[in-house]
């Protein structure tokens, strides 16, 4: 076993929660919430910061009865970022009864046709981090999602490209998935709106591990920008084979490269002055979640960059099962659609009619000396 798998294991052993340990006598009646996301293979980190922010929010949730006479629990499941396994998991927990709710995905193209099944489930779906705006277009009225989308993170890109970066022409790289795709070609949209030059558009595939082909053919296009949609761990390849490569071009990516282990894949020194956008400021700089990130490094050590928002999405998922009243899907759907504004640690949201929030900002960072540096925000509502 890997120890990404054996860390998997130990915290879904650990998981959480209150009265799962009873000397004797009856059970409680069990109210689960179901999490997936992948804890598994190489979008593991992610996954684990995920699962470790939810974790901690149900910790919490167990201190007093969400429900009078039930105990809470977690359930987490690995999709391993992987579209057939994230329907399977969703499934399982569809087919559960005691399943109220569910916390996931990571990757929009897991969340996408997932969605699908907990709708047909009747089943309340937070998402915490999956911006592929079509996701909620699909008219589901179960899917809620706290994070901004990729119409405004595309464009917030595109105009730091041009306005900060001072670039006019670019060459943009997508890994061909839901997320990468739509990232993309929503910073290719604005880019072009904006009158920049696009000296190219190609995509790669998840897992390659040599793109020097490709980086050859774009030094020899001479562009201002790479603008790379896609995962941490082709993002790290690719910084450092444009490093080896000598490439000077500046480099600029989406949320998937919010992630350590990104520079410590392509080194601190390819990494240095790359830029990318996030799905939100810095948390650091965020006064209502102080008391969440002492809890959670007290708990866990450094925060994820997602760990707050699945930490948010199952607060909202626990608080609308208290305001339910009772084990009961269509009571905690009804209390979702009646809940009006959402005071979250990441701030107040309110869902539209598509179930996005109307927290709509965007954090633009740097690499520097080997860490994440947040520069400032993009307010896109």
């Amino acid at each position: 076993m890997t120890p990404t798998a054996r860390r998997w294991w130990r915290a879904a052993t650990l998981t959480l929660v209150a009265g799962h340990l009873v000397s004797c006598g009856p059970r409680q009646p069990v109210i689960k919430i179901g999490f997936v996301a992948p804890l598994t293979g190489d979008l593991a980190a992610q996954g684990m910061d995920l699962l470790h922010g939810a974790e901690l929010a149900i910790a919490e949730a167990a201190q007093s009865p969400v429900i009078p006479g039930y105990r809470i629990e977690l359930v987490p499941l690995d999709d391993q970022h992987s579209p057939a396994q994230a329907v399977a998991m969703a499934k399982r927990l569809a087919a559960d009864p005691d399943v109220l709710a569910v916390v996931g995905h990571l990757n929009s193209s897991c969340t996408k046709p997932a969605a699908a099944i907990y709708a047909k489930a009747q089943l309340l779906q937070v998402n915490p981090v999956s911006s592929n705006p079509e996701i909620s277009r699909q008219g589901f009225d179960t899917f809620y999602r706290i994070c901004a989308t990729d119409d405004l993170q595309g464009p917030a890109a595109a105009r730091f490209a041009k306005e900060t970066l001072g670039v006019r022409r670019l060459f943009i790289i997508d890994d061909l998935t839901t997320y990468g795709r739509g990232l993309a070609n929503e910073f290719e949209r604005t880019a072009t709106a904006l009158g920049l030059e696009v000296a190219g558009h190609e995509g790669i595939t998840q897992g390659e591990k040599d793109f020097s082909p490709l980086l050859t053919k774009i030094k020899a296009l001479n562009p201002d920008l790479i603008y790379f949609a896609g995962m941490f761990p082709e993002a790290a390849t690719l910084i450092k084979q444009r490093a080896a490569l000598q490439m000077t071009t500046k480099f600029l990516g989406g949320d998937g490269l919010y992630e350590p282990t990104l520079i410590t894949l392509a080194t601190p020194a390819a990494a240095e002055g790359v830029y990318l956008t996030a799905l939100g400021a810095d948390i650091h700089s965020v006064p209502t979640a102080h008391v969440f990130l002492e809890a959670y490094e007290r708990r866990y050590g450094r925060v994820g960059a997602y760990s707050g928002y699945a930490y948010e999405a199952t607060r909202l998922a626990v608080q609308v099962i208290r305001a339910a009243g009772r084990a009961d899907r269509a009571a905690v759907l009804a209390a979702m659609r009646q809940l009006g504004a959402y005071q979250g640690i990441l701030g107040t949201h309110r869902f539209d009619a598509h179930g996005d929030t109307t927290l709509r900002t965007i954090g633009i960072f740097t690499i520097h000396d080997g860490q994440f540096h947040f520069l400032k925000t993009v307010d896109s509502t």
